[in-house]
């Protein structure tokens, strides 16, 4: 056995001779003793914390230097992320509506013709009421704008993409419907942001049309809404069906106050609106033969 290990010594040096050939020739280790660029899996030395380090051997790549990184990693690296920096397009941004002094209160003039009308709903979607009337407009082909309160919206989702399948406008009608002029400003943005994410993420899109709760605005309110790229949608014919007057009396405060242009706000969620329910089924074919045309609202030019 003793005169096996000499062999053995050997054979040890020339493994490790290959070894050492074979790394320095990937570059993995550095046998010209003059330091330089670690290679991969190499360790630098830690120096002092401060000061400066040693001097870099010049290199054709910006990577010389660079602990445990090959110049044409380093290269490859930044080649793939040009493409996605300096190169790409800048995605537009859409233009924002001016900040009003106050709401809409009817269709442009310039895009509603003498037969034009809106209905709206607020306050919803209300899974007792709100398919009852999507039910309604669907028999007649009509299309309408939907003011949701966030509360509703996020616990009614497929109301909302119902909605939206079926030709409706999604509007914003905060969170909770607060009293806007009560509130702070941070609390506003919460309210109506909120309120424009939930939507997003149900549909695709965020609202482009704002109303405040009790028809109750403010600057902050104009402010914030146009910031969110939303504009603020008032009514013209008020039904009150929210104070539950009767089937007969919403009716008739809808088929009087029929007019071109004129802008209709009724509830869908809020409370007991199984009379707006029945009121809509009989205003609407009424409207209808009487020649008006139910629309849907134009954004002015931004």
């Amino acid at each position: 056995m003793k005169n096996d290990e000499p062999t053995v010594g050997r054979r040890a040096l020339l493994r490790t001779a290959v070894f050492l050939g074979v790394a320095a020739a990937a570059g993995l280790i550095d046998v010209s003793g003059e330091g330089g660029t670690p290679g991969r899996g190499s360790v630098p030395a830690a120096g002092p914390a401060s000061g400066p380090g040693p001097a870099a051997r010049p290199g054709p790549h910006p990577a010389a230097g660079l602990p445990g990184v090959l110049p044409e990693a380093r290269l490859e690296k930044s080649y793939r992320l040009r493409p996605m920096t300096a190169e790409a397009p800048a995605r537009p941004q859409a233009a924002k509506p001016a900040v009003r002094a106050r709401p809409i209160l009817e269709l442009p003039s310039g895009t509603a013709t003498t037969s034009s009308m809106l209905l709206t709903f607020d306050d919803g979607p209300d899974p007792r009421y709100t398919p009852a009337i999507l039910d309604t407009l669907a028999r007649y082909g009509v299309r309408a704008v939907f003011f949701v309160c966030g509360e509703m919206a996020t616990e009614n989702r497929d109301l909302l993409r119902r909605m939206v399948a079926e030709g409706h406008v999604i509007g914003n009608h905060t969170w909770t419907h607060p009293l806007i002029p009560k509130l702070s400003r941070p609390a506003l943005v919460s309210e109506i942001g909120r309120t424009s994410e939930v939507v997003q993420k149900a549909v695709g899109e965020a609202p482009v049309w704002f109303r405040a709760p009790y028809g109750a605005w403010n600057r902050a309110a104009f402010e914030i809404g146009a910031e969110l790229g939303m504009e603020p949608l008032a009514w013209t014919v008020d039904t009150l069906d929210w104070k539950e007057p009767g089937t007969a009396t919403i009716v008739s405060r809808v088929l009087s106050g029929a007019g071109p242009g004129v802008i209709v706000l009724s509830h869908d969620a809020g409370g007991n609106r199984s009379q707006s329910v029945q009121a809509i089924s009989s205003y609407l074919p009424q409207l209808l033969a009487r020649g008006y045309r139910m629309t849907l609202p134009t954004l002015p030019p931004r």
